[in-house]
């Protein structure tokens, strides 16, 4: 797909092959291993099971403080679905001990960047580090077919180098992107998951809601969206139901300390749901439990576990839990 220039005053084969030692060289070689592996080995994962993990439970595209950017991971007898990959995806999930070469599919809830920003680039560290063996699939709104073509088009003079120097193959050819123009109904069902999609209103823009059915039990992801009771019914007995979260009193406090209008705080309230609301989401579709995440604000420390729980817990009595970054809870 790209060609690379060989004129180059310095040979980066040489360069980087330079660099390692003789016995890691040995080593690649013998093994025939990638030259750049993931970072941080992988944990020895159970082939059976499935699990949740909340790679970033921030709500919005700021950078910092105790939480990271949106994204989670579903793993199902050793195939990990990956849910919105805000910035820094690819450095949690490996954080997380998992293994980037077990993606199998990725899913976009909607195109703010907090959601998408590193979709490109989670694919890309996968085929750097020589995990992307096997196609991967993507699903998202509208426009996910045009952002990952814009993303190769982007990185073309690296990945081309690349692929000429360390005989790579083409990476476009390794992810499928679709379009998901409905926006309602059964999105894939393979290795025993089905994803079904259903759109939730995230003004200005749509927001698709994921359901994962799974032999070890069901997941909903709300991914953004203004209160609607129509989720609750989407979800309707899951055994868990992740669900963004936003708590008033706190964007008050955003919001001033913003010299923020009133049109910016009413557009964040009817935008997402509050923690109250949440409450009452989860009690009309009867889940097992609640899983708090996508938190607005997220960067707010004062704003305690026990505020978020209570403002649930005025409508919903089952078990909730108030996310963090990493936590892994088991399905089933």
């Amino acid at each position: 797909m790209f060609s690379a220039s060989r004129n180059l005053t310095l040979d980066r084969r040489g360069l980087l092959l330079g660099g390692l030692t003789a016995t890691a060289g040995a080593a690649v070689a013998c093994a025939g291993q990638p030259l750049f592996a993931q970072a941080t080995a992988p944990r020895a994962m159970p082939a059976k099971g499935a699990r949740l993990v909340l790679l970033g439970t921030k709500g919005g595209p700021r950078v910092g403080g105790t939480r990271s950017n949106p994204a989670n991971a579903l793993i199902v007898d050793g195939n990990a679905y990956v849910i919105d990959t805000g910035m820094g995806v690819t450095a949690q999930y490996v954080k997380a001990g998992l293994n980037l070469a077990d993606i199998r599919a990725i899913f976009i809830s909607h195109m703010h960047s907090d959601h998408e920003l590193e979709f490109g680039n989670l694919v890309y560290n996968m085929w750097a580090a020589g995990a992307l063996r096997r196609p991967v699939e993507a699903y998202g709104p509208v426009g996910i077919e045009a952002m990952a073509a814009d993303f190769w088009r982007l990185n073309r003079m690296d990945i081309a180098t690349r692929m000429a120097d360390e005989g790579r193959a083409d990476p476009a050819t390794l992810l499928r992107a679709h379009d998901l123009k409905s926006g309602r109904g059964q999105v894939m069902s393979a290795d025993g998951v089905t994803v079904t999609a259903f759109t939730t209103p995230h003004p200005p823009l749509d927001n698709l809601a994921y359901r994962f059915d799974t032999p070890y039990g069901s997941v909903v992801y709300s991914g953004d969206t203004a209160y609607n009771p129509a989720l609750a019914d989407f979800a309707r007995g899951v055994d868990v139901l992740v669900h963004e979260v936003l708590y008033v009193p706190g964007v008050d406090r955003l919001v001033k300390l913003a010299n923020g209008t009133p049109a910016f705080r009413n557009h964040l309230i009817e935008s997402h749901t509050t923690a109250e609301q949440v409450g009452q989401i989860a009690a009309r579709a009867g889940v097992r439990k609640l899983v708090l995440s996508h938190f607005v604000p997220g960067d707010m420390d004062w704003i305690t576990d026990a505020m978020w729980r209570d403002e649930v817990a005025k409508h919903y009595k089952g078990e909730i839990v108030v996310g963090r970054d990493l936590m892994e809870i088991p399905l089933g």
